[in-house]
């Protein structure tokens, strides 16, 4: 075991001069301010030394009172509650960062993503195709600097420079982004021999709305309706952990009452989405009663939800220091879901004991656990690979420190993993909230937020439905989000799709790619 203090004399001693301003804050966060080049040094010895990895990288924008850009790395031992975070000032004549994106490959993406946003280079990175940016977004035009003008956007029809695949019997086909379904756009570009998939190339940010931006300037309350848009069917899990943050920043405690009732609010996004997945999955191989079924449980659940919040999608649940509601009166809910998870149940035994639905899942969409790693992967994706990770247990927040859950995982990284993972999560998920709902003791249900310090980093860490969420923010001196910056789990979980499906049919696309269960308002901030 590791803890901050440790860290600490390790990144002096190792660092020496390419560091400075080193210290603990909030007990499990170590702050420090490091030179140019020192992050690919910083990133080797917290792997090597405290197993340790990159979670998020922020670029920020403080030329209007620095005088400079600014990088932020935030890294955290995947099973230790501690956290380094790492600030690095870029000049304004020569703003580049030395690539990490060969040490890690989610830094890869966070690097492309800062210069399509912000026109921050990264030096030596084996990718320099854009990310987020389409190809009739002017050259000069960079979205998230302060200075940013939005010009007239006219498309040419240029196409994105995706890399062919040829040889004999390839052929290609182009999936999206227009679906044919109420689903939002996404490219995918199969490459087959027969039937057999041998590349997959997805291409995503068609509905890229400038989530980021639209916080800018806002008082952090205000932010919390923009935080439960991000992606509908995570209202809960967005907006907690961008409240965490903000408690985080403001030094606020929150009161027991609102930590268990939130450990509650949270369960119920994660159990009707686990339900509602379960069925379709079970729909893509054909076996629609099971969907059937399982949507008229999700209806069950959506107007539970109603009655807690007043929202079927729990908006309005969560709020800066606490919850809004209190469990209504009358209300059995420990009852309900028993009902609705031995419903659930049942309709898992007699999927389960279908063959042809069976024969679909099994070595279906594998996805190895060095692949996971490799990608960062989170979630029940990463948990269906054998990657043993979940932030309840690893970085406890709201009430799960004082609960007991188990941590499901699977080794076989198919798509029957990843099936069964949201079937016995579902079950801990019911668990929970019972032990919640008898531990609640009587209290307030939300504290005010302290005072904010100006231009002071902090961040929130939730596990979502599907895997840890990072929200970061920044108030100026006034009190309003200067920057906020977000990571849904599909940011990282959407590049290992294209390994998981690789040697499979073409037909068992749509199910590799539901198993997943990607967001992409989620990932297309």
């Amino acid at each position: 075991m590791s803890d901050p203090s440790q860290v600490q004399s390790a990144i002096a001693r190792y660092l020496d001069s390419r560091v400075d301003e080193i210290q603990i804050t909030r007990g499990n966060e170590l702050h420090c301010r490091i030179q140019r080049g020192a992050a690919p040094r910083l990133a080797g010895l917290l792997r090597a030394e405290f197993h340790a990895e990159l979670v998020l990288m922020v670029a920020n924008d403080r030329r209007a009172d620095r005088g400079a850009f600014e990088i932020h790395y935030l890294f955290a031992n995947a099973r230790e509650n501690w956290f380094v975070h790492a600030t690095k000032e870029l000049t304004r004549e020569e703003p580049a960062i030395i690539s990490l994106a060969t040490f890690y490959y989610p830094a890869s993406r966070f690097e492309r993503e800062i210069k399509d946003l912000f026109g921050i280079d990264a030096i030596g990175h084996p990718d320099p195709r854009p990310l987020v940016r389409h190809a009739f977004w002017p050259s000069d035009y960079f979205p998230l600097r302060k200075d940013a003008v939005p010009p007239d956007f006219e498309d040419d029809g240029t196409p994105f420079p995706f890399k062919p695949v040829g040889g004999e019997g390839v052929y290609e086909i182009p999936v999206g982004p227009v679906h044919a379904g109420i689903i939002e756009p996404g490219h995918f570009r199969i490459s087959a021999i027969g039937e057999t998939v041998i590349n997959l190339k997805i291409r995503l940010y068609f509905t890229h709305k400038g989530t980021e931006k639209l916080f800018e300037g806002r008082l952090p309350a205000d932010g919390l309706e923009l935080a439960e848009r991000i992606s509908g069917d995570t209202t809960i899990g967005h907006s907690l952990a961008y409240c965490q943050a903000l408690e985080s920043l403001a030094r606020t405690e929150v009161p027991s009452r609102a930590r268990y009732l939130r450990v509650i609010l949270l369960e119920m996004e994660r159990l009707y989405n686990h339900i509602a997945d379960f069925g379709a999955i079970a729909n893509d191989t054909g076996f629609a009663i099971a969907n059937a079924h399982c949507l008229r449980l999700r209806e069950r659940l959506l107007r539970l939800n109603k009655r807690l919040t007043g929202n079927r999608l729990l908006r309005g649940g969560v709020v800066p220091g606490g919850v809004r509601f209190d469990l209504p009166d009358g209300l059995d809910l420990a009852a309900e879901l028993y009902s609705i998870l031995t419903d659930f149940n049942e309709i898992v035994d007699i999927s389960l004991k279908n063959t042809m639905l069976m024969d679909r899942l099994e070595g279906t969409g594998c996805l190895t656990r060095q692949t996971a790693v490799d990608h960062g992967v989170l979630g029940y994706v990463a948990r269906a690979s054998g990657v043993d990770i979940d932030a309840r247990r690893d970085h406890p927040f709201a009430a799960y420190g004082e609960l007991d859950f188990k941590v499901p995982v699977y080794e076989s990284g198919d798509v029957y993993a990843r099936t069964m993972m949201r079937v016995e999560e579902a079950a801990q998920s019911v668990s929970l909230i019972r032990q919640a709902s008898k531990r609640l003791a009587p209290g307030p249900l939300a504290a005010p937020l302290l005072p904010s310090p100006a231009f002071e980093p902090a961040f929130g860490i939730v596990e979502g439905w599907r895997g840890a969420i990072v929200h970061w923010v920044m108030v100026d001196g006034e009190g309003r989000l200067y920057r906020v910056k977000i990571k849904d789990p599909s940011f990282v979980n959407w590049p290992a799709l294209s390994f998981a499906v690789l040697k499979n049919i073409v037909p068992d696309f749509p199910l590799c790619n539901k198993s997943f269960g990607l967001s992409y308002s989620g990932n297309d901030l």
